[in-house]
């Protein structure tokens, strides 16, 4: 398999699985997540963990980031971010990262038309839901929820997170795509 055939499949495969984790497992940030990890082969638990309260908006309401952006975000910043340890950052990493996330953004924005779940919900269903009440989840879901509208979104974001990923060089050279594990993640 060619170079570019490579790439193709890494990207479909990262929509693909985007949208069957949010289709079985839901929590959109999390499922985006675990998509773009599985995807280049990367495990961060952290990360992971950190992802579940950007679902559905930030907790289900819909009024912040969309989890898949918020997904992204995350990950992009474990390969390119600011560490604890060197929180002075004479290096100022943290500023390639900013700029890394306003090209990440736009590209989003451009794909999806917004990073804010609301207005991404607006144009899926033609009206935002308060997911986190039972009546209004059961319109959503009714709607298409979970089988064609937010797991088309997690897919086209974790398919957006990973192309930004590869693009950009952001895996370490000397690792190939299947065999990258972050140092933070746990042992099993």
């Amino acid at each position: 398999m060619g170079e570019h055939q490579h790439r193709d499949a890494l990207l479909e495969k990262a929509y693909r699985l985007g949208f069957s984790y949010e289709k079985h497992y839901r929590g959109c940030s999390q499922c985006a997540v675990a998509a773009i990890f599985d995807t280049l082969h990367l495990k961060d638990d952290g990360v992971f963990k950190s992802a579940t309260g950007f679902a559905g908006g930030g907790g289900l309401t819909g009024v912040s980031v969309c989890g898949g952006y918020a997904a992204g975000l995350m990950v992009i910043s474990l390969l390119l971010g600011r560490e604890r340890s060197n929180f002075e950052d004479p290096e100022r990493i943290r500023f390639e990262n900013f700029r890394l996330v306003r090209e990440f953004t736009r590209d989003y924005i451009e794909e999806l038309g917004s990073v804010i779940c609301r207005d991404i919900q607006m144009r899926k269903f033609g009206r935002p839901y308060y997911i986190a009440d039972l009546d209004e989840f059961a319109k959503f879901e009714e709607a298409g929820g979970h089988d064609d509208k937010c797991t088309d979104v997690v897919g086209k974001a974790s398919r957006l997170a990973v192309q930004f990923i590869l693009d950009q060089g952001l895996l370490p050279a000397q690792t190939p795509p299947h065999a990258i594990e972050s140092p933070h993640s746990k042992s099993n």
